[in-house]
């Protein structure tokens, strides 16, 4: 494995900050940009898409300035290897069972009271939610798994980064509305899963489809609010009614103590069912040691000590054998009596 120095580190997390700079001066341009040019509906859409265009391509200049990265984007994780699909669909079916359950007693308990709006307005604007949700989560994890979360790992190692890297993801957080001490810690919770999620797997597809699971299932499917933002939910509005620890509250399911229990029990989960993808792309890589030798140099400096004998038989010569010929026979001399004088006949 690559071994860092201590200058080395501190320069990789020279880097974490200066990623960390970069990712609040992207969100300020692109809702200024979103500003100037949409208004409505589909004013989210823009700006969370012109946010990841410019976390990719700023990642992508920093990978390959400060790192001399061939391929930042690919090494960002946002790698179209075979199955890369598939792994977005594992993530997905991960998030959405995941956040299943954790509503599940909710359900059971009558505390979900759904209301449904079906008009034709309110089936468009779910699609533009739909869109809206898988580009944030996409652009959280190019932030947060992405490029400053691998030089934190330079930096300080995977175990200490995933712990960093998962306060600061609840810290952001701490800003929406109703978020309290709770929230934090079910965020920390999530981030820790999802950085997981990416050492596993060496790439976002994984943590992209969970995050866009748990996030479009309690919203667009369930009605419930997301980090206590209520506005993707345009055709289910769910109430709650029951105790806070099954809830919530105001800030939705992840602020209740079910969730927090589903998502540490769903960190296991993830590690156990990403084994096959870890043996395929998470193996240490090997790094050759020793002192590198130049066989050129050497053979030149060994040739006027050691020439080179000619070879017997020069190449390309073929030795043929008659059948049938006799063969010679070696001469009778005083200290080899017993060998015969005649020829040998050729076997029949």
């Amino acid at each position: 494995m690559t071994q860092f120095t201590a200058a080395d580190r501190v320069r990789a997390f020279g880097y974490v900050i200066i990623a960390g700079i970069y990712f609040y001066i992207a969100q300020s341009v692109s809702l200024h940009a979103a500003s100037g040019l949409v208004s409505g509906e589909w004013f989210l859409f823009v700006q969370r898409s012109i946010f990841l265009f410019l976390l990719i391509l700023g990642y992508a200049a920093m990978g390959r300035v400060f790192n001399r990265q061939r391929e930042p984007v690919r090494q960002m994780g946002l790698v179209f290897r075979p199955g890369w699909k598939r792994e977005f669909s594992l993530g997905a079916a991960l998030g959405w069972g995941m956040l299943l359950v954790s509503i599940l007693p909710l359900v059971l308990s009558g505390g979900l009271l759904v209301t449904l709006w079906t008009t034709p307005r309110q089936f468009w604007i779910l699609f533009i939610d739909l869109l809206v949700l898988a580009i944030a989560a996409l652009a959280e994890e190019v932030a947060f798994r992405g490029y400053p979360f691998q030089r934190l790992i330079d930096a300080v190692g995977p175990s200490l980064a995933t712990i960093l890297a998962s306060l600061v993801f609840a810290a952001a957080h701490m800003f929406n509305p109703y978020a309290d001490r709770m929230s934090f810690w079910i965020t920390a919770f999530s981030s820790w899963l999802l950085s997981v999620a990416y050492l596993r797997t060496r790439a976002l597809w994984v943590a992209w489809g969970w995050h866009f699971a748990w996030n479009a299932s309690m919203s667009v499917l369930f009605g419930l609010p997301v980090s206590g933002i209520t506005q993707f939910s345009p055709v289910v509005q769910s109430d709650t009614v029951g105790p806070l620890w099954m809830t919530g509250g105001d800030y939705g399911p992840e602020g209740s103590t079910v969730a927090a229990v589903v998502l540490l029990i769903g960190i296991i989960v993830v590690y156990r069912t990403t084994r096959g993808l870890a043996y395929q792309y998470a193996q240490p890589v090997i790094v050759p040691a020793g002192i590198p030798v130049d066989l050129d140099a050497m053979s030149n400096t060994l040739a006027p000590h050691h020439p080179v004998l000619p070879s017997p038989q020069p190449p390309g010569t073929n030795l043929v054998q008659i059948e049938g010929a006799p063969m010679p026979q070696p001469r009778v001399t005083e200290a080899n009596p017993e060998v015969r004088s005649e020829p040998l006949e050729p076997p029949e």
